[in-house]
């Protein structure tokens, strides 16, 4: 049987060699925090985004231009047709812009692109959407043949359409507040960095220690 002073020393000489063995292995144990770590298994959903106004917004233009393109897709005949190409072009177009930004901002993913002014991206979409949904239903009703899907299409365009434009009323109100804080901020980073440059030019001591 090994004594006491056999084990420690068996256990000493066990530690030593895991030590090595771990300081040799290319294969260390990262010391990076679980929260920096970046990639899909990263994202989550904003409930509070979904709940609030915006989100919901969101959400009902993505159904309301989903049923359009769907009503104008049912339609077989058409003479003329241009009115019936651009409605379609127009609500696909709008199907997948808001889409994505509905995806990016419900997992908060336009928080990883800060180089992106994305309340600016979000009016631009929504006016834009206004102005041709707008126009699109204008053309369809005057140019359809009262059929049941180019009505239902129409309709759904001029909803389509306002709800578009309480989003964009809504935008260029946060637009607004964000440019005014983004402006306090610089004029505050500005005055501060005069402030130092001042008091740099009326104490020569710092100047001499700097040199």
């Amino acid at each position: 049987m090994r004594n006491g002073d056999d084990l420690e020393g068996f256990d000493g000489e066990a530690s030593s060699a895991s030590m090595i063995s771990a300081a040799s292995s290319p294969y260390q144990p990262t010391t990076e925090p679980v929260s920096q770590r970046r990639g899909l298994g990263g994202l989550r959903c904003d409930l509070d985004y979904l709940r609030g106004t915006l989100g919901r917004l969101k959400l009902a233009e993505v159904l309301l231009a989903l049923t359009a393109f769907i009503c104008i897709e049912t339609i077989m005949e058409c003479s003329p047709c241009e009115g019936l190409y651009f409605f379609e072009f127009v609500s696909c177009s709008a199907l997948v812009v808001t889409g994505a930004l509905l995806l990016l901002f419900s997992l908060n993913l336009h928080t990883r692109i800060p180089q992106i002014n994305w309340n600016l991206t979000d009016l631009v979409n929504t006016g834009l959407s206004t102005f041709f949904f707008f126009i699109a239903s204008v053309v369809l009703a005057a140019l359809n043949h009262k059929t049941g899907a180019e009505i239902a299409a129409v309709v759904f365009g001029f909803l389509a359409m306002a709800v578009y434009a309480v989003n964009t009323f809504l935008a260029i109100k946060k637009w607004r507040v964000s440019s005014r804080q983004q402006s306090s901020r610089q004029t505050s980073d500005y005055i501060r960095a005069r402030t130092e440059s001042r008091e740099v030019v009326h104490r020569p001591e710092i100047q001499r220690l700097d040199a």
